[in-house]
């Protein structure tokens, strides 16, 4: 199952984290863990290249840490996009994604 936890400073959103593989098929197939994958990885690249907001990242198989040093309101913004996005599919296939709102963590 992947877990994906959305981290929060005083209420704000400020990035998230991924980890575990889906498990909705074998790899290479698997559209749940294809799409998470996805939306992640073009909001921190948003972030990061477009925003041009400064992040920590941490990333390795079947898993990837992103935080926003100091949120802009249009880093927020993406990031409540992708909390609906993937909150939406955690819905569609919550045997294979388990979504946990709030939590800070320390890279």
């Amino acid at each position: 199952m992947t877990q994906v936890r959305f981290l929060t400073d005083e209420n704000q959103l400020t990035g998230f984290e991924i980890s575990g593989h889906s498990g909705f098929a074998l790899e290479g197939s698997d559209i749940v863990c294809s799409a998470v994958s996805s939306a992640a990885l073009m909001a921190a690249n948003t972030v990061t290249e477009i925003i041009k907001d400064k992040a920590r990242v941490r990333e390795s198989d079947g898993y990837l840490y992103f935080e926003v040093e100091a949120p802009s309101d249009s880093s927020i913004s993406l990031l409540e996009g992708l909390k609906l996005h993937l909150t939406q599919i955690s819905e569609q296939y919550p045997q294979n994604i388990k979504i946990i709102y709030g939590g800070k963590q320390n890279a």
